[in-house]
Order: C-alpha cells, then structure tokens, then sequence
C-alpha cells in the first residue's frame, strides 16, 4: 500500500508538465514562490473548464505556475486577472503566458497588494476566485471572493493545511495559521458557500458560491 508520500509524488507525476511549466517552475522555486503542484494545478484546470470559466481571479501570480494551470482550463475567450506585489515575477509571469500562445486579451495583471486591488473588481462579476498568497490574509481574501464571484461560481483556496499546522493544537497557532484555520471555519459555516477542502497540494479548500442571503 502506497504512503501518503508516495500517493502524493503518484499524482504530482500522473499528468507530465510541458516547457512552459517547467520554466516557470523552476523561477518560481528559485525566488521562493512557492509554485502549486502538478497535481494541484491540474485540480485547477479541471475546475475551470468544469465551469467554462471565462472571467477569473487569481490572488498570487507567483512566476505564472497556477495561471498556466487556469488559462488550460478556462474558455477560449476566457481573461485570467492575476494580481501580485512582486512586479519581477509578475513580469516573469506575462513572458510565460505570452510564450505558451495565451495573448494579451487572455491576461490582465495587476501589480499591487491583493486587498487594495479586490475592492476595485466588480461585484458578481467572476466565475472562479483562487487565493494562493499571504496566509495573514485570507480572511480579508474570503470576503472579497464571495462579494466577486457569481451565483455558482467557485472559490479556490490553496495552502489552507498550512504543512500540517492547521491540523495541530490551536493554541500554538502562529498568525498566519490562524488566519487559515479562521478562514476554513468562516467557509464551513457560511450558509452561501458549499464547500469541500480537498487533501490535494497543501490543501485546497474550495466552495460553490449558492443564491442564498447572507447568514
């Protein structure tokens, strides 16, 4: 029987990752961005094209791994809006999407910290919201994706086990697992989100935005 480990390396090796992935993988670990996993991103893809996404929030460009991942799955004509304060990586990430055939009508990145850009999109107006950033943040990041996203649109967070910590006695939480353990409570016990948190990646918890009043 596999271990935990080894299912875990079985389905970051079941899909192989072309040029492009590779490349922006490997920037994206050398600047300590934390690239999502194959596995991870394929999860993505597939639940974007699951909705035929065509408008999409992405919290954390990194080096362009899990936007990559995204524009895969979304619709053709599908824009990908990522956002990130790191204007080297974002600039690292625009060659990566140009250079895998995605084209400047595909793509809008945004420099600049994630919850002052948040408030300036457009209400309803997304078909899936992904957070892979600052764990600190994630509560403000929850309350901006439920306000963006469409009735049936899907909430994407990633990172949410925080290595394991979420799972350990609360008492010794730092801040930022904290705000993840916070985070996945507020997704649990709100009433307009349906939600699953998924042992794929370092957690990715995600939830379907219902057509139901606020708690």
């Amino acid at each position: 029987m596999s271990t935990p480990a080894g299912a875990a390396a079985y389905a970051d090796g079941y899909l192989t990752e072309d040029h492009a992935f590779g490349d922006a993988r490997a920037h994206g670990t050398s600047a300590d961005a934390h690239p999502i996993t194959p596995a991870g991103g394929a999860a993505l893809s597939v639940l974007a094209a699951t909705i035929s996404a065509k408008a999409v929030v992405e919290i954390g460009t990194g080096a362009g791994v899990s936007g990559l991942y995204l524009l895969r799955g979304m619709a053709s004509d599908g824009v990908l809006t990522t956002i990130d304060v790191d204007p080297e990586l974002q600039r690292s990430a625009r060659r990566t999407f140009l250079g895998a055939g995605y084209g400047p009508g595909r793509l809008r990145l945004i420099n600049g910290m994630a919850l002052d850009v948040l408030p300036r999109l457009t209400d309803g107006g997304y078909d899936l919201v992904v957070a892979d950033a600052v764990p600190g943040e994630y509560p403000g990041y929850l309350a901006e994706a439920i306000r963006l996203l469409r009735p049936g649109g899907v909430l994407v967070l990633e990172g949410v086990l925080d290595g394991g910590r979420i799972t350990e006695d609360s008492a010794g939480d730092g801040p930022g697992t904290a705000a993840l353990r916070e985070t996945a409570d507020l997704v649990r016990d709100d009433e307009r989100l349906l939600s699953a948190l998924l042992p794929v990646s370092d957690g990715m918890l995600c939830a379907v935005r219902r057509d139901v009043p606020a708690p």
